[in-house]
């Protein structure tokens, strides 16, 4: 790499390890913990890329961003952040940024962003609302830490302020709705009217012309698109091609992806190539699972706010949420926390309460949606392709190999120590592996082991 990269963040050791990578890629750095001293080196002519924190101790990185793009609107500006919520990537991408990255983020996917925002130089324009969001967090429970998540934010950020149509896939529960009605509020659209319909709302003939009527240039959400009748579906694809001034933009909610198999998804072949201008791919919480305790706090926070007590899980209760297969997905694991605010007898919610709301662990065959006739290969495979498609254009950040590998590992051992009793010897020999290295992974994976009981 060759240019010069200035550097934004409070924390200390961040701008030692960015200043080090930084300049041995043969960049030349400058860092700073302070945003007036950045913007003193942007009005300078300084830099070629700026690389920087939102949250500062002498103000917001987003806020310094559209001074940097009236003044040099060259200048590409990477935003990194530990705000882990879909507002920042929007935000973000109203203010202009280059990228956006969360923290903690991969140093090798940050070095390769840098190197492109180097080699481009020039941002492409984009068209920015004239006042930014002032929609709080708080009402989009689209939360995670996960790169599956932190990917789709970066998506939903890059299609917001186009007209391309779009098919939002996923799981009931997964929040397809909320990400829909993002697209709308963050867009230049949001002063428009927002309108959702299902099968039942086209079923007349007249009734594409009331939607219409009612949606004035707007945006319209087809509600679970499979489940449109065909012949309504004809209608769709006619409002979708007729003329007009105030044509709206379509996104559509769909629990399969149709492109998946279109002949056997109850979706019009005419209908998906116009709808799937933009397709998202909502993860269920069974991917994320390292969000479920973020998800938890955000909730358990929302029901103190609302007048309730303030609470927390236990470790055996997050223990055990990390282990539920969560069917209905973030809008069943809200109810189960919203539940156990108002009935856990004491501030700390405890397991056996846990278990005394979430029952037996359901059947997840048919979340799968493969049922067990599915092979465990083809729900990998199928997982996998799900993660490459929410990284859009771009790779993946190097070292996958090794992630998904832990992804599987870990699980296996935990399960096989759970059937084993915790028994290392009897697990090491179940898996077909030498205890020692049973052991070594025990270490490596942070498993924590329980000696009890054996299951089988």
């Amino acid at each position: 790499m060759d240019g010069t990269v200035l550097v934004a963040d409070d924390d200390r050791t961040i701008r030692t390890v960015l200043t080090q990578a930084l300049t041995r890629a043969g960049c030349k750095v400058h860092a700073t913990s302070s945003l007036t001293t950045l913007m003193r080196w942007v009005a300078e002519g300084k830099g070629d890329v700026v690389i920087s924190d939102v949250m500062m101790p002498d103000g917001n990185g987003l806020e310094m961003l559209p001074k940097i793009s009236q003044d040099r609107p060259e200048l590409p500006v990477i935003v990194i952040s530990a705000q882990n919520t879909i507002m920042t990537a929007i935000q973000a991408a109203e203010a202009e940024a280059y990228d956006y990255l969360p923290k903690p983020f991969d140093l090798p996917d940050l070095m390769k962003r840098t190197a492109k925002a180097l080699d481009s130089r020039m941002r492409a324009p984009r068209s920015a609302p004239d006042t930014p969001a002032d929609n709080g967090p708080d009402d989009l429970p689209l939360i995670g830490k996960t790169p599956a998540m932190q990917a789709l934010y970066r998506l939903v950020a890059k299609v917001m302020n186009t007209d391309l149509p779009v098919l939002i896939c996923g799981e009931s529960g997964t929040g397809k709705s909320l990400i829909a009605r993002a697209l709308h509020d963050f867009s230049d659209r949001r002063s428009l009217p927002f309108v959702t319909v299902t099968g039942s709302d086209l079923a007349d003939i007249e009734g594409p012309a009331r939607i219409l009527a009612r949606v004035r240039g707007g945006t319209l959400l087809i509600d679970e698109l499979a489940d449109v009748p065909d012949e309504v579906q004809a209608r769709i694809v006619r409002m979708m091609d007729g003329p007009g001034e105030h044509v709206p933009r379509f996104i559509a909610t769909s629990q399969t992806d149709p492109g998946q198999g279109i002949s056997n998804s109850g979706v019009r072949e005419d209908l998906y190539y116009r709808i799937s201008g933009a397709t998202i791919s909502v993860p269920s919480l069974r991917e994320r699972v390292d969000d479920i305790a973020l998800l938890s706090e955000h909730f358990l926070t929302r029901a103190e706010k609302d007048g309730g007590a303030k609470r927390w899980l236990s470790e055996d209760a997050a223990d055990l949420f990390r282990a539920y297969s969560w069917p209905g997905n973030v809008r069943q694991l809200e109810n189960v926390v919203r539940r156990l605010s108002l009935t856990s007898r004491a501030d700390e919610i405890s397991r056996a309460e846990v278990e005394n709301v979430l029952g037996n662990q359901p059947d997840t065959g048919p979340v799968l949606r493969g049922g067990d006739s599915e092979k465990l290969s083809a729900s990998v495979a199928r997982h996998l392709r799900r993660y490459f498609d929410l990284h859009g254009t771009m790779l993946p950040p190097p070292g996958l190999y090794p992630r998904i590998l832990r992804e599987i590992e870990a699980p296996l051992i935990e399960i096989a120590l759970e059937a084993t009793g915790g028994n290392q010897a009897k697990c090491a020999d179940l898996l077909g592996i030498n205890r020692n290295t049973l052991r070594k992974k025990i270490t490596d994976l942070d498993i924590q082991v329980t000696r009890r009981r054996k299951l089988m």
